[in-house]
This record gives structure tokens, sequence and C-alpha cells, in this order.
């Protein structure tokens, strides 16, 4: 494609965002930028969740791990709903009844300071690795079609598309994003489907019934596994969907931000059930969307990528025209800036309540740290998006679960606790417990098929580390303490 119509959508696009948050963020100050002023009407918020959910790496990788995974992805997506509903009845009915900003602050109310430090940090370090991992994907699809051609190098590619997104987000916040993040998932959910359409059209299918007769016949969309040592195994696979839905999402500050600015628990409760219906019909497109093109490059005989990441790219960018290639990059651009912009926002939200005590000051000095936090975690996604791009040898999304599995394990075990239980701890020691948990369990699964009979974990390493860190605190008990009563 030519890098000059890659640039003018580029400038389109982002134009079109910064309009809207020329908008949103008149008269905007800490509290817009944080909960939105708690008015956001839940269709909103549902559908944009949709495009920060997803991201760029489910707009590359889902399709493109079809060939080695075929459809045994959706087990994850099943397990995603039980999840999801754990989320609406559990979770956020408790944020709501605290009138919670940050989420984690809930630690230090069930468990103490450092409870409450310790699971702060373990999202800023998710949350930032996961986020710059996505953005990583897209950086490296625009320095395919737009910033190599025009002679760009990858490290200044990064930097731009940083600072864009910097640019719409500094002043309204999350107000900003629950508006841009709707544009955004329309843009990648209409990017899917007219692929899906313009390739069924050069593949000569006869409407839905033809695309999936094109589909089941492919050889690439069986969905169950069975076999026990197998990593795509049903209940590997959907046990592990059900615990990082609760963990990517309800315990991440970032989906929970956005749900906490609907105006009560009921509008919030009804966001969580549409933007779950809506997820799993997206998901399974994407799935349709892989195999339909491993069919297309077969018939055409086009070879496939080493990398599985870079077929869709691939496809798109050089086989399928260019409307395809259009649909292409502003699917990718929308799914890639809908995760990070609500991503930045959130780790500013997280380290300005939990790490500076915002809310105890006056709004021109609030107004100035969330100014420079905000710039700070720029700066750390740039620089952890450069480590990546020299280390990563693997699919992206493996890559992302991997390290959600460690970091997001610890979260799991504090908050299960802190939700089942009212046995006091000793607070001081559970980051401890937080960081020996991750590094029991990365043993565990080094030796896994040495130590149980061939048997090896796949994504519900997330639960092994979450059961690590429970029993931890169980073992911290506080025999003086007095049990928890939760606030009114």
């Amino acid at each position: 494609m030519n890098p000059y119509i890659s640039l003018l959508i580029l400038v389109v696009y982002f134009g079109m965002l910064i309009t809207v948050s020329i908008f949103t963020s008149r008269g905007a100050d800490t509290n817009t930028f944080f909960t939105a002023n708690r008015q956001s009407p839940w269709y909103l918020v549902a559908f944009g969740m949709i495009g920060t959910s997803l991201s760029g790496v489910t707009f590359v990788s889902v399709p493109g791990a079809v060939a080695n995974i075929q459809f045994s992805y959706f087990q994850v997506v099943i397990g995603y709903i039980l999840g999801y509903l754990v989320i609406g009845t559990v979770l956020m009915p408790l944020y709501y009844r605290l009138n919670l900003i940050s989420i984690y602050s809930y630690l230090e109310q069930r468990f103490g300071f450092w409870s409450y430090k310790t699971g702060s940090g373990f999202f800023l370090l998710s949350r930032t690795v996961g986020s710059a991992v996505r953005l990583y994907v897209a950086a490296q699809v625009l320095q395919l079609a737009l910033f190599k051609p025009l002679g760009i190098p990858f490290e200044v590619a990064v930097a731009i598309t940083i600072f864009l997104i910097w640019i719409y987000t500094f002043k309204g916040g999350v107000k900003t994003i629950i508006v841009t993040d709707t544009l955004q998932t329309f843009f990648l959910i209409t990017a899917v489907v007219l692929t899906i359409i313009l390739v069924s059209s050069e593949l000569k299918l006869d409407g839905l019934g033809g695309i999936w007769t094109a589909v089941q016949k492919s050889g690439y969309s069986q969905i169950f596994y069975w076999d026990t040592n197998d990593p795509k195994n049903f209940f590997k696979q959907f046990f592990a969907g059900v615990f990082i839905a609760i963990v990517m999402t309800g315990l991440d500050q970032d989906l929970m931000q956005k749900n906490l600015t609907c105006k009560n628990i009921g509008e919030a409760q009804k966001n969580m059930f549409w933007f779950v219906v809506v997820l799993v019909i997206v998901n399974f497109l994407f799935l349709s969307l892989g195999a339909l093109l491993y069919v297309y490059a077969e018939a055409q005989g086009i070879p496939t990528t080493p990398k599985t990441d870079d077929f869709y790219p691939m496809l798109a960018l050089n086989h399928l025209g260019l409307v395809v290639g259009i649909t292409f990059l502003l699917g990718i651009t929308a799914a890639t800036y809908a995760s990070s912009d609500s991503a930045l926002t959130a780790l500013t939200t997280a380290f300005c309540i939990d790490f500076m005590e915002i809310e105890k000051r006056p709004e021109e000095k609030r107004s100035s740290i969330k100014f420079w936090v905000h710039v700070g975690f720029s700066i750390v996604f740039y620089l952890v998006i450069l480590i990546f791009n020299r280390m990563n040898n693997k699919e992206v999304i493996t890559a992302v679960f991997d390290l959600a599995g460690y970091t997001y394990g610890p979260l799991l075990g504090l908050f299960s606790f802190g939700a089942f239980l009212k046995r006091p701890v000793l607070d001081r020691y559970v980051p401890f417990v937080c960081i020996l948990a991750p590094i029991i369990t990365y043993v565990i699964n080094d030796h896994s098929a040495e130590w149980f009979n061939g048997y090896k974990f796949g994504f519900e390493r997330l639960i092994i580390n979450g059961l690590i860190t429970f029993i931890g605190l169980w073992l911290l008990h506080d025999r003086n303490g007095k049990r928890y009563v939760p606030q009114a």
C-alpha cells in the first residue's frame, strides 16, 4: 500500500480523536480525568470496552494463530462468560458500595497499607507490560505500512505513536476515552466484518451459509479439545478464561475505571451484560476471519509467514486490495489505541491515587501531579516497547498471557481472599507472599511435565499463582487482629 495513503488515514483518524478530546475536555478537572464525574451512559461504556478488551493483539494475533490452535481460543472466550458474571455480581457491587476511584484502595480497608501498595504495584507492572506489548503490535504494523517506506526508524515511530495518545487523553482522561473508544470499537468491528465480506467475495462464497461451510471445511475450525495433556484441553482453557476475565477486567483498574463512571450499579451491571454478549460474537468473528484468510492463501498459492502475527498484515497490505488495506489499517489502529489510551489513563489514575494520595491535595496541585505522572508513564511505555522489540521471540498473544499469568496471580489471591474470608492477616508480610507466589508458579510450570506425568500448564498457571497467594495469606493469620467487617 502507498505509504502516503497510510499517512492520510492516520492524520484523518487522529484529527477526529483530537477533535473529540477538545469537546469532551471542556471544563475538565481531575475528577473528570479519573471518573468522568460518574455520568457516563452505560451503552457507550459497554461498546467502548470491546475495543479496550480486544486490542491490536487480538486483531492481529488471533486470526494468525488459527493455523496452530484452530478455534481452541474460543474455549477461553466461553470461560470469559462465567468470569464476567462474577465481576458483575460480586466485584462491581463491592466497588460501588465503597465509592472507589482506584479499586486497589479496597485492599487497604481489608488488609492494610502494605497489601494496598502491593496490589496497586502489581497492577502497574501488569498493565504497563501488557499494554506496551499490545502497542508494540500496532507499532510494528504501522512501521511496515507507513513509517518504514517513509524512512522513519522504529524508535521514532513508537515515539510518535505514544505522543499521539498522550495528546488526546492528557486533559479529559476517562471522559474523553469513553467517547473515543466507542468510535474506535466501531472502526474495529467494521474492519473485521468488511474484511470477511471482501475475502468471502474473492472466494466466491454464497452468504453466511457459504462462509460457515468454508470455515468448517477448512480444517481450522475445531473448538473443543479433551486430551488432558494438551495445552488446548477444554477444562484448562475454560477455567483459565474464567480467571483471566476476573483478573484482567474485574481486578484491573483500566477496565473497571470505565465501569465506575456509570451513574449507579444497575447501569454498570447492564453495561457488563451487553459487553459480554458483543465480546463473544466479536471473538468468534476474529477466529472465522483467520480461517478464511488461510483458505484464501491456500487457494491463491500465497505462502504463509514464519510468524503467524505477520500473516494477516501481509495479506491485507499486499494481496487483498486497497479497500482491505485501508480497512485493516483503521482496524489495527482503532484496536490498539482503544486499548492503549485507556491503559495510560488507568496507570496515571492508580499511581496518583494509590501512591501520590492526590485526592488529599488542592485541585491546582492535583492537576500538576496528574500531568507529570501521565508524561512519566508515556515514557515508560516507550522504553518497555523498545525492550520488548529486542527480546520477544514468540507469538505476541501468548507472550501477553504468559506475563499475565505471573503478574495478575497475586491480585487474584488478594481479592479472592479478601472477598470470601474475613480472616485478619499480618499485613507487613503480604508483599513477600505476593513476590514468592509468581516465583513458585514459574518453577512449577517449568517442571510440570517432569513432576506431573507429562502434564503441561497453559493459561491455567494464573489459577495456580492465585491459589499459592491465597494459601500464603491464610498462613499469615494475625491472631491478635480483628475480623474484617465490611463497610455498609
